[in-house]
């Protein structure tokens, strides 16, 4: 009989997609079977699986660290926000339409019968399946449609325990107010709570268990340290990006807009892990620094109202100058879009029908279209001699004569250069992850000298080395004993 464990969070960014991955990673060194789960996540950095459907990125690093390649049922709906109060829905990897709040009440059965549907699916490859809540289960306003926390809980008799950050600050409160929000029937599915990110002397905080256990009755299943090669993994949220530090000291300065509705910005995880390169994320408000090397435009959910945003930071001021500097600038997906002369939206596919004039570096023009085919693939670099691999996931036909250059291709042309090789744009998503491809295309900015590392390495590395931490320091043992008792 395969088992099920749910690790829920006292709110977002608390850590709950990462301590997944590392226990799915322990629990697959104690040579157990694992697969990871999340019923309903919202995000615009998406992965592609080997069925070409959509995923949370979080759970394709889950995935990584159960040692097996991704697929869709390992997070069966996905909302991708597209504006303030509407997203892309996806359900089994497939994007079924757009959708507001009012959507996921009126279907509430219809979308908790597919996410159970998912759950067994992957309980009959297991013996055990990991399963992810999302934001917090104490969010009462939006209890009656749940099926990502205790609603998914509940209709499978799924025990839980709850992840409280320190680092946010008040963790004794949001686990006790927490419980205190609770039915008495959640109540009685949390088994146990996880300290996370403590720094400093943990039994400092020996005191706290005895006042958490005295108004929950849960158990103490540890406290985690922070763990710093935790940084190694891609992050799920861009909530991350606004605490990202840069060093300024380095020699390759690369700086990244932040877009309003920005998405798959872990395209940038295997620069920022270059010793000699610093990633600059510039927020809203904020010029692009003169000192830049490289500007890269990252992928949006909004390619439309994201230029708009772009225009109205000044920042294509600071991108015309850049390019009069002779600063190199590349554009990826949505951002590939906007290096061209005008895009199109004549069937409202981001909702309105809309067009804008492009920022013009790049002669082609892209018209927005309602088909939508994730895939992943291998594409060349003609201007690099070298292969390296991604995932597409665009809704949009680009055209024009500088296509005939790509900046990748396979089947067909992923881009597109200008005639000096100072401007280009791709549809692929995590082409540096590859490390040669990685390694040539900064060697432009090296010199000419050719500096590869091991980023995969790396990221098993840091999962790794969280399994162990979690080993170490929680009572996993018990965990396992919660599964086992329901």
């Amino acid at each position: 009989m395969s088992l099920g464990l749910m690790l829920q969070g006292t709110g977002s960014d608390v850590g709950k997609s990462i301590l997944v991955a590392g226990l799915c990673r322990a629990l697959s060194k104690r040579g157990m079977i694992v697969r990871s789960f999340k019923p309903q996540n919202m995000s615009n950095n998406a992965a592609v699986t080997e069925e070409g459907g959509e995923i949370g990125r979080a759970q394709a690093l889950q995935a990584l660290a159960c040692g097996i390649e991704p697929t869709i049922h390992m997070n069966p709906v996905l909302l991708k926000p597209q504006s303030d109060v509407g997203a892309q829905i996806i359900v089994h990897g497939k994007m079924i339409g757009l959708g507001t709040a009012s959507y996921y009440l009126e279907n509430k059965s219809e979308l908790l019968t597919k996410v159970i549907e998912s759950y067994e699916h992957l309980k009959k490859q297991a013996d055990i399946v990991i399963i992810e809540g999302a934001g917090s289960p104490a969010e009462v306003n939006l209890r009656a449609g749940d099926i990502a926390n205790m609603g998914f809980a509940e209709a499978t008799n799924t025990p839980v325990i709850l992840i409280g950050d320190i680092d946010r600050g008040g963790v004794i409160a949001s686990i006790i107010g927490t419980h205190k929000l609770l039915s008495k029937s959640e109540q009685e599915l949390i088994q146990g709570y996880i300290i996370n990110k403590f720094r400093g002397d943990i039994s400092l905080f020996d005191a706290a268990h005895d006042t958490i256990i005295k108004h929950t009755g849960w158990k103490n299943c540890g406290v985690l340290p922070f763990v710093p090669e935790v940084k190694k993994l891609p992050a799920e949220d861009a909530v991350v990006l606004d605490h990202f530090v840069s060093n300024s000291h380095q020699k390759i300065t690369i700086a990244v807009p932040m877009l309003s509705r920005i998405a798959n910005f872990d395209d940038l995880d295997p620069l920022i892990q270059e010793s000699d390169v610093d990633v600059n994320f510039i927020s809203p408000g904020k010029p692009i620094p003169a000192s830049t090397h490289l500007i890269i435009i990252p992928g949006t959910k909004a390619t439309l109202a994201d230029l708009g945003f772009l225009k109205k930071q000044g920042w294509d001021i600071d991108i015309a100058a850049h390019i009069r500097r002779k600063g190199n600038v590349l554009g990826i997906c949505g951002g590939y879009q906007m290096l061209g002369k005008k895009i199109s939206d004549p069937e409202g596919i981001e909702g309105k029908d809309d067009h804008q004039e492009a920022l013009g570096y790049l002669n082609i023009e892209t018209i927005m279209q309602n088909e939508k085919t994730p895939r992943k693939t291998t594409a060349y670099a003609p201007h690099l001699n070298c292969e390296t691999e991604g995932y597409e996931i665009h809704i949009g036909k680009t055209t024009g004569p500088d296509t005939v250059r790509p900046f990748l291709e396979n089947d067909k042309n992923l881009g597109a250069m200008s005639e000096n090789g100072q401007i280009a744009g791709v549809y692929l998503h995590g082409l540096f992850v590859n490390d040669k491809f990685r390694a040539k295309f900064l060697s432009q900015f090296r010199n000419g000298k050719y500096q590869e590392t091991a980023y995969s390495q790396e990221v098993e590395n840091a999962l790794d080395t969280l399994a162990e931490k979690m080993e170490y320091h929680l009572d996993i043992d018990a965990m396992l004993a919660f599964a086992k008792s329901t």
